[in-house]
């Protein structure tokens, strides 16, 4: 990983801030991309205290096409790499309710944003032979999910994307990984507007270890969590209206 970068989004805290730990330990020098600047020169300061690596940082709301497109440009620029695309949020309850200004902006950020950075990255890192990329999804990509209607759907195609781009990148030395925790005990949930639904919580640490693991192993996604991989697996095989009974009475307990 000399002179190349770790691009981190969603870089201030959560799993972001576990995502770069785990690549700074590894070498990497890592390059943060969130709204919080002060937060992110936090996390930067210590990662190059604890690991000795440089950092970068990028104060950017990437929900906003025309300020994404300069880090874009960035980015297509630079040495990369790993492409952590973490950044993205939730709203908690009925569609009808959600403020319709809020959803575009969830899409933005979970959907367009994701795929602008995997352009930005994928020319110069199938020129080197070389490269890693990391989605990050959730088990509510695997059922409909009332009460997160657009978020699971947003996590969906994150899900179908990465699978595609697996297949389309095999023997390139490129790999692609779509990351699928379940609940995870960070600030998601607060942001989402309820932190009180889905108490059983795995660690950002937890999810950073099985993603890393499978993404060694090259496989195309990963589901964090053996009770997490039982109930997305199990739902394949439920019908659509058990999937969606299920989910709803999950996300509302």
């Amino acid at each position: 990983m000399n002179n190349t970068w770790a691009v981190v989004t969603g870089g201030s805290s959560g799993l972001g801030v576990a995502f770069a730990q785990r690549l700074a330990a590894e070498g990497a020098d890592i390059w943060l991309a969130a709204r919080s600047e002060d937060k992110m020169r936090e996390v930067a300061a210590q990662l190059e205290a604890d690991f000795g690596v440089a950092t970068r940082i990028s104060a950017v709301d990437l929900s906003d096409g025309e300020a994404r497109a300069a880090f874009h440009a960035e980015v297509g620029a630079a040495q990369v790499s790993h492409l952590v695309n973490n950044a993205g949020f939730a709203q908690l309850g009925d569609f009808k309710d959600s403020d319709p200004a809020r959803t575009a902006q969830m899409l933005e950020l979970n959907v367009v944003a994701l795929t602008d950075l995997v352009h930005a990255v994928l020319p110069g890192m199938l020129q080197r032979g070389r490269g890693a990329i990391i989605n990050v999804a959730s088990t509510a990509a695997f059922q409909p999910t009332p009460s997160m209607s657009v978020y699971a759907a947003s996590k969906a195609y994150v899900l179908n994307f990465s699978a595609a781009l697996w297949e389309e990148l095999k023997g390139t030395g490129v790999r692609v990984l779509a990351s699928c925790p379940g609940p995870t005990e960070t600030e998601f949930w607060t942001a989402a507007g309820n932190d009180s639904v889905m108490r059983k919580r795995r660690t950002a640490e937890q999810v950073v270890d099985v993603t890393m693991d499978a993404l060694r192993r090259n496989k195309p996604f990963v589901i964090d969590g053996a009770g997490n991989r039982v109930m997305a697996f199990a739902n394949r095989l439920a019908p659509i209206r058990a999937q969606t009974a299920i989910a709803h009475l999950i996300t509302t307990r």
